[in-house]
């Protein structure tokens, strides 16, 4: 019942709004009565808490799937994109702005979360696409890295419509790849923007 009340309350929260959604919602939604889901969380702010791990958990479990399927490193920053495009698509406001808005805690635990992971994905991903002659070989891996992490989260909590937050990745992937990409590179990113529908 407690993954169940979590994995309800994630897309509520997602598609509605961290601060909208309250516990009657999530329980009239589930035809269950506010008592169970307090047996479970003593407040909507371990609830919140908890939904945000298992979207950060399904978003990485993804992400490692479309790296295992061993694209190149260019289409592969797409597919990622296009997954988290999906993914929030319900959404109105940006997830990240509301959290850092009205639970700013929660948020920075987020962003600790973030941070290893997602520095980890892009250095991993700009060490693939030197290999692949996609990327130049002088790039200082960690700066890249360091730039991308921060343009993308920037974008992420400063942009409250998510809608507009999707429109701005994509031109921060171009940004990104276009400052790394050998010919190569630049002649895949441009097959790779031919084929994306913002």
């Amino acid at each position: 019942m407690k993954e169940k009340i979590i994995s309800k309350a994630s897309d509520l929260f997602l598609k509605l709004g961290f601060k909208s959604v309250t516990m009657d919602d999530i329980a009239g939604e589930m035809c269950i009565s506010k008592k169970t889901i307090y047996k479970y969380f003593c407040n909507k702010e371990i609830l919140i808490e908890e939904s945000t791990e298992m979207v950060h958990k399904t978003v990485h479990e993804v992400i490692n799937t479309i790296v295992a399927k061993d694209y190149n490193a260019i289409e592969e920053n797409f597919e990622i994109r296009k997954m988290f495009k999906e993914m929030f698509q319900a959404t109105d406001t940006s997830p990240l702005y509301q959290l850092k808005k009205h639970y700013p805690e929660i948020y920075q635990k987020v962003m600790n979360r973030e941070l290893d992971e997602c520095n980890m994905c892009f250095k991993q991903n700009i060490e693939k696409g030197i290999q692949q002659d996609l990327y130049r070989n002088d790039l200082d891996i960690d700066v890249y890295v360091k730039f991308y992490y921060s343009l993308i989260f920037s974008i992420k909590e400063n942009t409250i419509s998510e809608r507009e937050a999707t429109k701005l990745e994509l031109q921060a992937l171009e940004y990104h790849t276009r400052a790394m990409a050998t010919p190569k590179g630049i002649a895949e990113l441009e097959k790779q923007l031919l084929k994306t529908n913002i």
